[in-house]
């Protein structure tokens, strides 16, 4: 009897785990012109006609916003995920980029 126990529970231990660190999410803060900016996507993807949004705090940081229609949108990350990547281009790498392309539809004509 023993040796069937210990095995399922083991089994939902680990079904448990892999629950909890894919399902379970956190609270991530947004600055106020973000959470103004998805409220501005809010209306023209919705169509929503409302004048006014509030912002939604947990632990006196903003986290989303909540409209006068109703809607109400929280920024959530889970728990166990990697940091996203930070790719930043300067301006000059941009524009040697920009130049080398132009250089080089010039040579083809």
């Amino acid at each position: 009897m023993l040796e069937i126990i210990v095995p399922a529970l083991w089994t939902l231990f680990a079904i448990y785990i892999v629950w909890y660190c894919t399902s379970a999410k956190h609270y991530v803060p947004i600055t106020s012109t973000e959470a103004k900016m998805l409220w501005v996507l809010h209306k023209n993807d919705v169509r929503c006609n409302a004048k006014r949004w509030r912002e939604v705090r947990r632990i006196g940081k903003i986290v989303g916003f909540e409209c006068e229609c109703g809607c109400k949108h929280i920024q959530k990350r889970p728990l166990v995920s990697s940091a996203p990547a930070l790719r930043i281009d300067s301006e000059n790498s941009m524009l040697a980029k920009l130049d080398s392309s132009k250089k080089a539809s010039f040579e083809r004509d």
